[in-house]
């Protein structure tokens, strides 16, 4: 208790600003490891840690040793099966406003007629039922994604949006991938999100939104083909059965960007609350 006393008297302001920097790096870790692979690998890792303990503690020198030599290897193991997680860690440092540069501020006379054209193709789409899977690249770049697809580099237009999705076409199983105003590419194939807790009733383009929003932070919009529903992923998080206001509402904030503290998503939901409380 005495040293309980002293540790609080010896605590000094550098000291509590230390504590809260690792406590908000290690609550960052874990929203970006929540509900994925790594999210087990962790609690594994961690009763591993104990088992060492506990095993030197209570001198079980055989099983000390054994456990000791596995996470000494384990380190390496790490670096491996977190690769996908590290990579995210490092993208979501990248991306911070302090490193990169604003959204692109579409100018305002041409502003509405983007987002009116895509919510127009995603409106028509949604309302013939014929799936669609469109993702709006905003800081991180998606070359990457964009070379896996056709390049078509056209403007973004409605006709042409519901052209590339019609059924029996070349390019409408993929994604098609939109910078600032421009369509970039077409027939995209795009990573599947590892949430495993997701509902049984979202199909490929879903799990591929949440894929792609997961590695970047892109928005993806998608259009359900068996119910003519519109979702949009965002950092991970879907929103699903949005109406066209909502969704046009949701674009101009992504072309315009203001300070905000809360993603799309999160804003959307808690209006649709607010709805049914009244």
């Amino acid at each position: 208790m005495e040293s309980l006393k002293g540790l609080f008297l010896n605590l000094r302001v550098r000291d509590i600003i230390d504590i809260l920097i690792v406590a908000a790096a290690f609550y960052k870790l874990f929203m970006l490891i929540r509900e994925t692979r790594a999210e087990q690998l962790t609690k594994g890792i961690l009763a591993l840690f104990v088992f060492t303990k506990i095993s030197e503690w209570i001198e079980l020198y055989t099983v000390y040793w054994i456990l000791e030599k596995t996470m000494t290897v384990g380190v390496l193991a790490i670096l491996i099966v977190f690769q996908p997680e590290l990579r995210r860690a490092l993208e979501y440092i990248g991306r911070s406003s302090f490193f990169t540069k604003s959204f692109i501020e579409v100018k305002d006379e041409s502003l509405s007629q983007i987002v009116d054209e895509i919510v127009e193709a995603v409106a028509s789409l949604s309302r013939q039922k014929i799936g669609a899977l469109v993702v709006i690249e905003r800081t991180t770049g998606l070359s990457e994604v964009v070379e896996t697809g056709t390049k078509i580099n056209g403007k973004v237009s409605s006709d042409l949006l519901i052209n590339i999705f019609i059924p029996n076409t070349p390019l409408h199983d993929g994604a098609v991938i939109i910078k600032e105003d421009m369509i970039k590419a077409a027939g995209c194939f795009l990573p599947l999100t590892d949430n495993t807790s997701l509902s049984k009733d979202l199909g490929t383009r879903h799990r591929a939104a949440l894929g792609i929003s997961e590695k970047s932070d892109s928005l993806a919009i998608v259009v359900s083909e068996e119910t003519g529903a519109i979702s949009i992923a965002e950092s991970g998080s879907l929103a699903r059965y949005l109406d066209t206001k909502t969704l046009r509402q949701i674009l101009m904030d992504m072309y315009k960007p203001k300070v905000q503290k809360q993603t799309f998503i999160t804003k959307w939901r808690r209006k649709d609350e607010q709805r049914e409380e009244e």
